[in-house]
């Protein structure tokens, strides 16, 4: 019973926070930032891998319905973009609340034997930032009353999870109600992506984006220790598994990362950088850096990283023969090697390697529909599309689905397209620059089916120096939240900054997306 009590007393924390954190300008910047990292996260995190494990690929599906539908509804009806906006909170928060009916029953769980208060603790703590975020989202729009009234129902409906026993949980898992569930959770993403009517905040010069970013810190932390509590309690074992996974990822990864900044930071002092007089370079620089050949030699093996350069080498030739120019190039760089290195990559890298470590923690081992290679090819020509990968991000990208069991051919497609196979590129060539590009990707993979090559890693340091890299990284990613904000930061990456950048009637983006750099 007091499990059921703190749950209801985190959700009527939101307003106290709301009220505390609204009083400036710089703390509502920062309560957006909280927001928008710690209820993002936990759908990315905890919420679309269960999703995945139970409904596959069509649960996918059904999350990018609810994520798209609303804004390609308010392109086709501009005219009901408003309708279509608050139809879509309403669904965000019909499954908000539907889960509070989980939650109650995760909690009754966690009073039997042999099970941890753990879990009941992570249950309580997640609910800070959904009552936050429901009192940020409603109080503008529709009042207090309206706003205490959901937080209402979600205590109510926490308590008929805790007492109505099995039988109604049962009827609501996940194995039921998963696709329900799926498209909720994509309506839930496209609420946070897009800042509520009523929250404009005038900030052209950025000067509260060090707020956001001690917001999306604190979002962070809290995400953190969800983790660490394993605070699911849907299937304790597959959370915990996968967030060793993730963790042994990152302290892998750390330390090659970090020689990656430093070869980034020699590279510029020795003048190859966007803005080199030569296309080969300005190629090089685009497609491999070639900062990014270390993490594939380092942490895939030598094989891995010949095919990679033998690769990368064809079709930089390529391109720079058919006099094709890298997208978008960067304008604004430092003066500084130890800044561009240290502070500029990182910038424009970060967003990208977050998003590939969170996009293999979703993928996982590959499903049936998966297995086939060139089925996994097709997949991923299909993301980078979009996207437009930088070099850094690419190969954490492959590195993490060889890790997951991809096959070669899904990891060298990776390797080599993921910088250059973008709508921003493809639209300065023509069909058939286009069609030399895709025949010579399809030649790399007809090579690699060849040699059959296998991945092993090279690099094996103590753990404590893996730790030390790790907190290092951290805090360089730290840093560039704290510059950029956590929308800039994310805005970054092509798919984001797009599903973030229609208009609404009543203007609730606050903040304009600025002008996207590619990335080097």
């Amino acid at each position: 019973m007091y499990y059921l009590i703190a749950s209801c007393i985190a959700l009527l924390l939101g307003p106290l926070f709301y009220r505390f954190f609204t009083t400036g300008t710089g703390l509502q910047k920062g309560l957006d930032g909280f927001i928008f990292v710690s209820l993002g996260g936990l759908v990315l995190i905890h919420i679309l891998p269960e999703l995945l494990e139970h409904g596959g690929l069509l649960a996918i599906l059904f999350v990018i319905i609810g994520l798209w539908g609303p804004t390609l509804s308010e392109r086709l009806f501009h005219r009901y973009s408003e309708v279509t906006h608050n139809l879509t909170l309403t669904l965000g928060l019909a499954g908000l609340l539907l889960h509070t009916i989980t939650d109650g029953g995760a909690m009754v769980l966690a009073q039997q034997d042999g099970n941890s208060a753990l879990l009941a603790l992570g249950v309580i703590l997640h609910r800070l930032p959904v009552g936050l975020a429901i009192w940020w989202l409603l109080k503008p729009q529709v009042g207090n009353r309206w706003a205490m009234a959901v937080l209402v129902s979600m205590m109510l409906l926490t308590s008929l999870g805790y007492f109505a026993g099995e039988q109604l949980l049962t009827h609501l898992s996940l194995d039921n109600t998963v696709y329900l569930q799926a498209f909720v959770t994509g309506s839930i993403l496209h609420v946070v992506l897009h800042q509520p009517h009523g929250h404009h905040i005038s900030d052209k010069q950025g000067k509260y984006e060090y707020q956001a970013g001690i917001g999306s810190i604190l979002g962070i932390l809290l995400l953190f220790i969800l983790l660490m509590m394993d605070s699911g309690g849907h299937d304790h074992h597959e959370h915990t598994h996968t967030t060793e996974q993730l963790m042994d990822w990152l302290l892998t990864l750390a330390p090659v990362l970090l020689l990656a900044y430093l070869l980034a930071t020699l590279r510029y002092h020795f003048g190859l950088s966007a803005q080199h007089t030569k296309l080969p370079l300005r190629w090089l620089q685009r497609l491999a850096g070639p900062e990014a050949l270390i993490i594939t030699l380092l942490l895939l093996g030598p094989t891995l990283a010949l095919i990679q350069i033998i690769g990368l080498l064809l079709v930089g030739t390529l391109l720079t023969q058919l006099r094709v120019e890298p997208a978008e190039p960067q304008s604004d760089l430092p003066q500084s090697a130890w800044r561009f290195g240290m502070a500029d990559t990182v910038d424009r890298s970060a967003p990208w390697i977050v998003l590939s470590l969170i996009l293999a923690n979703l993928i996982g081992h590959p499903s049936v529909p998966l297995e086939q290679p060139w089925v996994q090819v097709a997949v991923l020509l299909l993301l980078f599309l979009p996207m437009g990968f930088c070099h850094l991000g690419g190969a954490v990208l492959a590195l993490t689905l060889a890790y997951s069991g991809w096959s070669m051919a899904a990891v060298v497609i990776t390797l080599l397209a993921a910088p250059v196979f973008n709508l921003s590129q493809l639209k300065l060539m023509n069909w058939s620059k286009r069609f030399l590009l895709v025949s010579s990707l399809l030649l790399c993979l007809f090579i690699t089916q060849y040699l059959a090559p296998s991945w092993q890693g090279l690099l094996h340091l103590p753990s404590n120096l893996n730790l030390l890299c790790l907190a290092i990284i951290t805090f360089l990613f730290g840093a560039s939240l704290l510059r950029l904000g956590p929308r800039k930061f994310m805005s970054r990456i092509t798919l984001w900054s797009k599903a973030h950048k229609h208009d609404h009637p009543h203007n609730h983006q606050q903040d304009a997306t600025p002008k996207r750099h590619h990335h080097e």
